[in-house]
């Protein structure tokens, strides 16, 4: 079976001008350092055995942050007395018109939602009722007919400060680029200060096809699962990746 294929596409400067550690990439590439270093055996049992967490490491595509952006979050501004959020992105090398003719933003304090179009979500709270910054993302992403991709955080795996709005797009038919709505982490964060530095992860990209689905519900006598269960607590290590996980293919 051939592979499926995604594309990335910028403006071709744009593309020439950055080096290949900023371009999209597959996040298998992205593997925490943490995770590397665990170990596993029969006597030392960690997440490292479990697959579906590896999965979620490695499944996908990568976006990475596409410059420098400077946040101070939900500090009192001196004019007004009230709490306020302000952002600058450092301007690429080229300048202003380079950075808009790239789908970024000079100015990303521009691009924001306003926390009305969000009225009730958990994500205004999170955010200390402050209005949402917008990432804009210089790819188009491009899937086969029938494809959509999966937006959301790196899982397992998310910077502490900040987190986009996960969403679905259909992207075999969507031809332009996708921005990304971002969360600061306010749970952890009461005020926030930093640099999210370009090249920083925010984004995994999963492709998937469309189908429909209908949902059913039924029962199981102890009888007909008694021996998976059986087989599944036996004292095998590493059972599910050798008898019932599937080897994924990301590049």
């Amino acid at each position: 079976m051939l592979d499926k294929i995604i594309t990335f596409s910028a403006h071709e400067e744009y593309v020439n001008y950055i080096d290949n550690a900023d371009k999209p990439c597959p996040i298998k590439t992205n593997i925490p350092d943490w995770y590397k270093k665990l170990k596993h055996s029969p006597g030392h049992k960690t997440i490292k055995g479990c697959m579906p967490f590896l999965d979620s490491l490695t499944s996908g595509y990568l976006l990475k942050v596409p410059q420098d952006m400077r946040i101070t979050h939900n500090i009192t501004n001196p004019e007004t007395g009230k709490k306020d959020s302000f952002a600058h992105a450092g301007q690429l090398d080229a300048g202003y018109f380079f950075s808009r003719m790239l789908n970024l933003a000079a100015d990303p304090a521009r691009e924001t939602h306003n926390t009305n179009q969000l009225t009730g979500a958990p994500h205004v709270e999170k955010n200390k009722n402050l209005p949402l910054y917008k990432i804009l993302n210089p790819w188009i992403i491009k899937t086969p007919p029938g494809y959509s991709c999966l937006f959301l955080p790196p899982m397992n795996n998310a910077d502490d400060r900040f987190s986009i709005i996960p969403a679905i797009v259909d992207t075999d038919k969507f031809t332009h680029e996708v921005n990304f709505p971002i969360v600061i982490n306010g749970d952890k964060y009461e005020t926030l200060e930093t640099i999210i530095r370009k090249g920083t992860p925010y984004v995994q990209v999963i492709p998937f096809k469309r189908d429909s689905w209908k949902m059913k519900i039924e029962g199981f006598t102890v009888k007909e699962i008694a021996p998976k269960k059986i087989l599944y607590f036996l004292k095998i290590l590493d059972i599910y990746k050798e008898k019932y996980w599937s080897k994924k293919r990301w590049t």
